[in-house]
């Protein structure tokens, strides 16, 4: 395979006018994100039909053309996510017209996690060697052995996707996977959740409202600090060390000795801005607060979990799927929770549409309104299986 290396603006300019003529392009990347807020990009392979490029980020310092011109063309890659969550970061965007081999293969019996190696094997028959998997991507030059490793990782995208769209019509399913696959394309995925970083947080379903309001406005300093530092949000301020804060409220600077892990250093520091924030939290109006994490759901309703998730996996089953694929747990959480009376409720509470409502939408409200049960079949020869029956 022909494989140019873009070191200078010059060649990245004729790469992107490369990338811009291209139906399609492959796309890999080796980052490091150890001991940084953001991962740091290291090496970007891309995969032509004639042939590869690998681009140096090191020796480059502005990689925004290349991030325009990829939206211009569909993007393959495997297990994209965190490649795309780089590109979100780092140039506030990402190609809309997305290709995942590892999300289109989940549709065909492999599994969530199934490698590129394993995809590659079982499709071509080639087998990919993994000797550079924990490499030093920040050394320079990059030796023969990583050049051809980077090589490997998009050499043999397109084939593979050849493969799994030949499988994927002849079952039915590619508009499934192209549905997958356009959420990646979106730049709101790869948004940071304050929800979630606030969930994370040891300790807080136990905390009060105004507690939970208190530690969100901690959460954001210590994001933006990260951010700011980058480094890892834990080297700002330790995870047990927020919970502490938010339910402490300190008041004044004194008030942080309270805290045997905040240090001198932290109190000289970050003391102010500490208090500050927590005197944010204390002004959000009280009907501004955030609410508590719900209750526990009780015996009867995680029975019904577990029920309705037995279902839901057996039908993931039945159709080759993985069942996180399929349905999220926090789908069934609300369907317990809410109690929908109706169909119409029932698919507002289930929260998903298009092939997965397909699936999954009437034999679960069919056994929900009691229209029909679920039995075990095939216990006694050794295949048990979970039927609907009426």
């Amino acid at each position: 395979m022909n494989v140019t290396t873009v070191e200078n603006q010059t060649h990245l300019g004729e790469l992107c006018e490369r990338v811009g003529r291209a139906p399609r392009v492959g796309l890999d990347t080796e980052f490091h994100a150890e001991r940084t807020y953001a991962a740091r990009l290291m090496v970007v392979q891309l995969a032509f039909e004639d042939g590869a490029a690998i681009v140096d980020p090191l020796a480059l310092p502005d990689l925004m053309p290349l991030a325009l011109a990829l939206e211009s063309t569909t993007v393959v890659g495997h297990a994209l996510s965190s490649d795309l969550k780089i590109f979100a970061e780092k140039f506030g965007r990402v190609p809309p017209k997305i290709f995942d081999c590892q999300v289109a293969a989940s549709f065909l019996g492999y599994g969530m996690q199934v490698s590129l190696a394993d995809l590659v094997r079982d499709l071509t028959g080639v087998r990919l060697t993994k000797s550079q998997t924990v490499s030093d991507w920040s050394s320079r030059p990059l030796s023969p052995r990583q050049i051809d490793y980077l090589v490997n990782d998009v050499a043999h995208l397109f084939a593979v996707q050849d493969k799994l769209l030949e499988r994927l019509r002849a079952t039915g399913r590619e508009e499934w996977a192209i549905d997958e696959n356009a959420a990646l394309g979106t730049i709101e995925k790869y948004a940071v959740d304050e929800r979630r970083l606030v969930q994370r947080v040891p300790g807080n379903n136990r905390m009060n409202r105004r507690e939970l309001g208190i530690l969100g406005e901690l959460v954001r300093l210590r994001d933006k600090m990260a951010r700011e530092r980058d480094i890892p949000a834990k080297y700002i301020v330790p995870d047990d060390v927020m919970a502490g804060l938010a339910t402490l409220r300190p008041k004044t600077l004194d008030d942080l000795a309270q805290l045997r892990r905040v240090d001198q250093g932290m109190k000289r520091t970050l003391g102010d801005a500490i208090l500050a924030a927590v005197e944010r939290g204390e002004a959000i109006p009280e009907d501004e607060l955030p609410e508590r994490a719900p209750r526990p759901l009780g015996n009867a309703r995680e029975t019904l979990v577990a029920l309705l998730g037995v279902v839901a996996g057996e039908i993931a089953r039945e159709n080759g799927l993985p069942p996180s694929l399929l349905l999220p747990r926090n789908a069934l959480d609300r369907v317990a929770r809410e109690v929908p009376r109706d169909r119409e409720a029932f698919e507002r509470a289930l929260g998903v549409s298009g092939w997965r409502l397909e699936l999954v939408g009437n034999p679960l409200w069919q056994l929900l309104s009691g229209e029909t049960a679920a039995r075990v079949e095939g216990y006694a020869q050794g295949d048990p299986k979970i039927r609907l029956c009426p």
